[in-house]
């Protein structure tokens, strides 16, 4: 078997894209992020899955078998799409409460964690 290159490197370009955005701080494009990361992974998997074009089943032969294309990785696809699209409607749900609640989008430092940041190495926590 093998496999495009120029695919794999544009899987890694989305890959690398995703994370990019993911570790920003609104929540819209971690949520791109998130989307793009799927759509990814999904490139992925259909690429591994086998040779492109033939029919997934034909019958139950060896020599049928070996021009056949395998249809769990399709089956896994489906299955991430439906994820990822939960995913996403979940995040976009946090994204409309939070900017009901503050009036933006924008992920806040927690006020206990910058006084644990902040605070010295062998300091007495309860000082």
């Amino acid at each position: 078997m093998t496999a495009n290159l120029t695919l794999l490197v544009l899987i890694g370009i989305l890959v690398a894209c995703a994370v990019y955005m993911v570790l920003e701080r609104a929540v819209s494009k971690m949520l791109l992020g998130m989307i793009l990361f799927g759509n990814a992974v999904n490139l992925l998997i259909m690429t591994v899955g086998g040779p492109d074009g033939r029919p997934p089943i034909l019958g139950e032969t060896d020599r049928v078998h070996h021009q056949t294309a395998d249809p769990l990785a399709q089956a896994m696809v489906l299955t991430s799409i439906v994820i990822t699209m939960g995913l996403a409607a979940f995040v976009l749900a946090l994204a409309y409460r939070a900017y009901a609640l503050r009036a933006t989008e924008q992920v806040e430092n927690d006020p206990e964690d910058v006084k644990v940041a902040s605070r010295r190495e062998g300091e007495d926590p309860e000082r």
